[in-house]
């Protein structure tokens, strides 16, 4: 019954992150959106009550004027949104998530001995000590004198991030790693959010019921971490489906690949928020382009063996191979898995039978020979001559 109760528990705890994070992540590119599209007030009226700039849209078969004050309005109005919620839940339920896949199964998903021997509390430790060390570093940074320079902030953010990437997949699974490395930018984000975003909007309303001109640092301190956020959102996006790929975490230059598709997903939202601005350049999305174009050649499979070292094994037949498979995988690709925390097979994908592993040839070899991220945290113990054999039998059977 735990097994039953934790799939469900996945189940929800995933659907609920989903649901909230796209409400998350849908508001905060809307703002960006706004805040750079907004023109000078046309009415002299509206610029003399402190309305800084506007637009006019229509969406869902209907007109919308939407205005920004330069500070807040002179009486401030009955009902205010707080824009907050999101964030937080999508957070709780990410940590959530994390604390039952990653901690809890930290045997399974965190810890890969042919990377890094850790027990599971040290395991949990440094996963820990990675995220909430990552918050308070990076604000010490924007509220120290380098955060005063935006460009110096930038560069000396993506080589941190860099070294931390590397340094993750040097001691998790690059499974583990990427999720750790996401959770990290996640609880930077819903940081800038509860400690510095709606603390300065409070201050603001606060002064205005108070009859006090407001402190307009918060707005400037409120502006420089939303534009953070945008810039990590399509990061932590790709990690957050990075675990279907195993081409990319479970590759020997993991790391490297993290730290590429970051860069694409900043690229990308350099590109877009420049256009919200009418100062659209194409040099951010050829440089994305050029960076894909690497990762794409740097994951794209090699020959696996050479035609001798495929002689020197002989012929393989379907139960040899389906044999391995069946020892190495079946504990959890089974109809009715035996390992720990497996209520059902990962994507329905079973190996009963050798009808089963004949079926599924293409992507054993693909994730057992080329990205090797199978078995996951090799569990199981394959070992290089058994992958050498599903190679060779593989090999044997396009040809």
């Amino acid at each position: 019954m735990t097994a039953y109760f934790l799939e469900w528990l996945n189940l929800l705890g995933r659907w609920v992150h989903m649901i909230t994070g796209t409400a998350w992540i849908g508001a905060s590119f809307y703002f960006i959106w706004l805040d750079n599209s907004l023109e000078i007030p046309k009415s002299q009226a509206d610029s003399d009550k402190g309305v800084g700039g506007e637009i006019w849209s229509v969406h869902g078969g209907g007109m919308y004027h939407a205005q920004k004050y330069r500070l807040a309005p002179a009486t401030m109005p009955e009902h205010l949104h707080w824009f907050k919620w999101e964030a937080y839940t999508t957070w709780l339920t990410g940590m959530f998530m994390m604390a039952l896949m990653y901690w809890y199964g930290a045997e399974i998903y965190l810890i890969d001995p042919g990377v890094a021997v850790l027990s599971k509390p040290v395991a949990i430790a440094i996963g820990l000590a990675v995220i909430f060390l990552g918050w308070f570093s990076y604000n010490w940074l924007c509220e120290s004198e380098i955060g005063k320079k935006q460009n110096v902030l930038s560069a000396i953010l993506f080589v941190v991030l860099s070294l931390l990437a590397y340094g993750l997949c040097q001691v998790f699974s690059g499974r583990g790693a990427y999720m750790h490395f996401g959770a990290m930018l996640g609880t930077i984000m819903v940081g800038n959010v509860f400690f510095v975003i709606i603390p300065g909007q409070k201050d603001l309303v606060k002064a205005k019921e108070e009859g006090r001109d407001p402190n307009p640092i918060h707005g400037i301190r409120g502006k420089q971490r939303s534009v953070h956020n945008t810039f990590f959102t399509l990061p932590v996006l790709f990690v957050m489906i990075s675990n279907h790929y195993a081409m990319t975490y479970g590759h020997k230059y993991n790391w490297l690949i993290l730290i590429a598709i970051t860069l694409i997903g900043a690229l990308v939202r350099v590109y877009f928020v420049a256009r919200h601005k009418g100062k659209a350049s194409i040099v951010p999305v050829l440089l994305a382009l050029a960076v894909l174009a690497a990762v794409v050649t740097l994951v794209a499979p090699k020959p696996s063996l050479s035609t001798a070292a495929s002689e020197s094994i002989g012929a393989v037949d379907l139960d040899t191979a389906a044999n391995i498979v069946h020892n190495r995988c079946s504990s959890c690709h089974a109809a009715a898995p035996t390992q720990a925390g497996f209520l059902s097979a990962p994507k329905g994908i079973v190996f009963d039978t050798p009808q089963d592993v004949l079926r599924q040839a293409r992507d054993i070899h693909q994730q057992t020979v080329v990205t090797r991220a199978m078995p996951i945290g090799n569990l199981t113990g394959i070992t290089e001559e058994e992958r050498a054999v599903i190679d060779a039998w593989f090999q044997q059977q396009q040809n």
